[in-house]
């Protein structure tokens, strides 16, 4: 077996990890198969990742990690609570559909590794609640918003929004009308929470 004088790092198995899955698919997130790749024995790689599960949810962790710099960095800045949950929104569903067409062969694996990481998708599933929960709740704060439970207003603004964003659905975002569908929900969640509903008319999603 070749070696190698890079350091074998996690990041380096991961990024092996996701270039085997591409060219291979999810079967092939094993120990084993990073390890023939890397060139370097598959006990050097468990001094860095202990089981195949633990790979395969590191794996699942840095993609969604990816998906998150835009999101935070929208909740961050200041703004008129409606515009800034519709941006929120916006570009959740740009980045999904975005990893779909760039990389598909990794997005394809991702769907099918989520399901068997569970505690890594449930913590991703919750940051994106708590934004969402943050922007409402200053819109409840400054009056735009009604009087709503923040907390269970994003449950319902992601719920509503899962078509749109959820990779489940990624067969669908092919469809010619699905901008048009995601205008018709998101005009119907502003009639519910907004007080005064005249400025945040859905017009085009970005």
């Amino acid at each position: 077996m070749g070696t190698t004088n890079t350091p074998l790092t996690r990041d380096r198995i991961l990024a092996t990890a996701e270039d085997v899955i591409r060219r291979f698919g999810p079967a092939k997130a094993t120990v084993v198969d990073v390890a023939r790749a890397l060139g370097v024995s598959h006990a050097a790689v468990y001094r860095h990742v202990a089981t195949k599960a633990e790979l395969r949810d590191l794996v699942v962790g840095r993609w969604v990690e990816a998906t998150m710099p835009p999101l935070r960095a929208i909740v961050a800045k200041p703004g008129p609570a409606p515009q800034r949950l519709k941006k929120l929104i916006d570009a959740l569903i740009a980045v999904k559909r975005r990893r779909a067409i760039d990389d598909p062969e990794v997005f394809a694996a991702y769907r099918t590794l989520a399901t068997g990481a569970k505690s890594v998708v449930a913590a991703y599933v919750d940051e994106l609640l708590q934004l969402v929960t943050t922007v409402i709740r200053t819109g409840v704060k400054d009056g735009t918003f009604r009087a709503v439970d923040p907390v269970a207003a994003a449950r319902a603004v992601m719920l509503a929004t899962s078509r749109f964003h959820h990779p489940a659905h990624a067969d669908e975002w092919v469809d010619p009308a699905i901008d048009t569908a995601f205008n018709d929900v998101w005009q119907m969640l502003m009639d519910g929470l907004c007080v005064d509903k005249r400025p945040v008319s859905a017009g085009r999603r970005s």
